[in-house]
């Protein structure tokens, strides 16, 4: 039965984007597209103000790009095409008029950590601890390294990147500038995310359309940058050093 969702729903000027994998929320290439056009869908649409991005579940946000679909790429095209799809994830969440609030309420990997960041707001869990682990399976965060620099500078995203095994705390997270706050349990996280959300969805959607414009200024060459950084990506994945780290670490832990 195909378990793997991402939905969408509209409530009071609020619209929550919620996306699932029964493997730890992982992201395989249709959840990252689907998640890409459900955001600049809730960007574009009348009736929303803020969008507030979620998955499903209490331990883990998201475990990062899916280890079936890495071992399964065969060529250069399809590596670069999978990786496009976190291009696709950061840059919705750039060009959306609209600030996107992250919740995050567990763990969160690699890809999880890109979407966290490029969220304009984030709040987490002090559970949700973070850790970047592509240089483990051979490859790096090419992709998504640009939203976390941005979020929490180059010495903390060169920390996480070479220390690739090594979680960091989510009070580390908060330190660094990647959550906004944190809370001790699921229920406080989201009275916050709902508090803040219902704030913005009463605020002037002009202020901050432009105040998101603002935001991420400086990033307008991400379309092309992150294009080649997938290239970067997809080429690594097909080595064998790659394959066999990644075969090694699937049997493992993140």
């Amino acid at each position: 039965m195909e378990l793997t969702k991402v939905y969408s729903q509209i409530e009071n000027g609020i619209g929550t984007v919620t996306f699932f994998h029964p493997q730890s929320n992982s992201l395989p290439g249709k959840i990252l597209n689907w998640l890409a056009d459900e955001i600049a869908m809730l960007g574009e649409h009348p009736d929303v103000r803020v969008i507030v991005l979620k998955s499903e579940g209490e331990k883990v946000f998201c475990a990062g790009a899916s280890f079936d679909e890495l071992v399964a790429i065969e060529n250069m095209d399809e590596g670069a095409n999978f990786f496009s799809g976190f291009a696709k994830v950061i840059n919705a969440i750039r060009m959306a008029p609209k600030f996107v609030i992250a919740r995050v309420q567990g763990k969160a990997v690699g890809g999880g950590v890109g979407i966290a960041s490029a969220a304009d707001y984030t709040l987490a869990t002090t559970s949700a601890s973070i850790k970047l682990s592509e240089l483990a399976v051979g490859i790096g965060p090419f992709v998504v390294g640009p939203a976390v620099e941005r979020k929490i500078g180059t010495a903390a995203f060169c920390q996480l990147t070479i220390d690739a095994t090594k979680w960091q705390e989510a009070s580390w997270a908060k330190e660094k500038g990647m959550y906004a706050e944190i809370f001790n349990t699921i229920v406080e996280l989201d009275s916050a995310v709902n508090e803040l959300a219902m704030q913005l969805a009463k605020s002037n959607p002009e202020a901050m359309r432009m105040l998101k414009v603002v935001f991420w200024e400086g990033t307008d060459h991400w379309d092309q940058l992150l294009a080649e950084r997938a290239n970067m990506s997809g080429m690594l994945v097909l080595s064998e050093f790659t394959k066999n780290s990644i075969a090694k670490f699937k049997h493992g832990s993140r």
